[in-house]
């Protein structure tokens, strides 16, 4: 045992787990072998992939906890929507009020009555986790900080977060105020996928207002090149909490770890996961959105063939060296009829490994096809009958 003294607890994980990677994975007869998780000490976690929301490790990641500021993923994520939608702009002036202000906990620094823009605000929650700038967007989004909750909680409902119930927009303590591993995962899925313009943000590694520069508390961004987010937590209920995000080789993880004991813990056991993650892993785009899979003959229209494809894009994550591994299958509805409309069903893609159906994906046309002229429909008619006598 003398030669493993003095590796990381990762690194001695890392060298046992290169054994279930030595056989051959080509045939198909090769069993899978994935090694298990690091131990992760930790009161939740979760590891997925962005791209198409696979699982990768997780325990007690449904429990209720308390956020800290985690909490204001969710609040720059409403901020954004509303970016969005445009009921808001970044140049806009926001007063800030006495109650953002002494708002307790970290702070940006605003000052009362002073305007400041959106975007300083959302960079003061984002990259410094002020408290006092969370309340103000709030108090200008919706008036209140409680009705900013109620929109927060709208959202995460929508999102599928079922577990989450929020009542402010900094992550104070508060017995009613929770979330979850699995639900913080989905709603970073959903912020990195819907605002990848304003996401940058989140790797800016400091920030100065008011002539006091504060730096990112995400100390992965310093250690890792590959981390472009995403947001740290504490408060003595929730612990030191960290939701991270990576990106190698065109594969991006999500990684949230809950109720750690220190700062150094909450960035070493994200870094255990992403690590973990990137190497037994791998995600590949099998196929392009609204591109032509393939041709089908459609009946009575104005044109004869008709393209079929994906919606959007078809990802799937595997263990590493499974690729040549995968198999598709694409099934066409019979018989297809005009009129047809772009984006209407008309069969399946359906993706697997081994036994395990990993993706399943609408076949949709591509376009839309209107009815033929009397003569293509009638001569198209003939045809069907033909081949129905036929027994085709």
């Amino acid at each position: 045992m003398i030669f493993f003294k003095g590796l990381t607890r990762f690194q001695f994980f890392l060298f046992f787990s290169f054994l279930f990677l030595a056989s051959p994975a080509n045939s198909d007869d090769a069993e899978i072998l994935t090694p298990p998780a690091p131990q992760v000490t930790a009161s939740s976690y979760m590891l997925l992939d962005f791209n198409t929301g696979k699982v990768l490790a997780e325990n007690n990641a449904d429990a209720k906890l308390a956020p800290a500021s985690l909490t204001k993923i969710l609040t720059v994520y409403v901020v954004f929507r509303e970016l969005g939608n445009g009921h808001l702009h970044l140049e806009d002036n926001v007063i800030i009020s006495q109650k953002a202000w002494q708002t307790s906990g970290s702070r940006m620094f605003i000052e009362v009555n002073n305007p400041v823009k959106v975007e300083d605000l959302l960079k003061g929650v984002i990259i410094q986790s002020g408290n006092d700038a969370s309340v103000a967007l709030a108090e200008h989004v919706a008036g209140n900080e409680l009705t900013f909750a109620d929109m927060m909680n709208q959202h995460a409902q929508r999102l599928g977060m079922t577990n989450t119930h929020f009542l402010n927009a900094d992550g104070l303590p508060n017995p009613d105020h929770y979330t979850t591993a699995r639900d913080l995962a989905i709603l970073t899925r959903a912020l990195i996928k819907e605002f990848p313009d304003f996401y940058r943000w989140f790797s800016q590694k400091e920030f100065t207002f008011n002539k006091i520069t504060q730096q990112n508390r995400n100390k992965l961004l310093w250690r890792d090149e590959t981390v472009d987010g995403v947001k740290t937590g504490f408060t003595d209920d929730a612990g030191y909490c960290l939701v991270a995000s990576a990106l190698r080789d065109n594969m991006r993880l999500i990684s949230v770890v809950m109720g750690t004991k220190s700062v150094n813990a909450r960035a070493n056991e994200n870094q255990n996961l992403l690590n973990y993650g990137f190497r037994f892993f791998e995600t590949h785009r099998l196929y392009q959105g609204k591109t032509s899979l393939t041709e089908a003959r459609i009946w009575k229209g104005d044109t004869k063939n008709l393209q079929l494809g994906l919606a959007e894009d078809l990802f799937v994550t595997i263990p590493r060296r499974h690729y040549n591994d995968l198999k598709a299958v694409i099934t066409i509805d019979k018989d297809i009829t005009a009129p047809v409309t772009e984006g209407q069903k008309l069969g399946s893609v359906n993706v697997a490994l081994k036994d395990e159906v990993l993706a399943s994906k609408d076949l949709v046309a591509l376009k839309t096809v209107d009815k033929g002229n009397i003569f293509q429909r009638l001569y198209d008619e003939g045809m069907l009958l033909m081949g129905k006598q036929d027994g085709k």
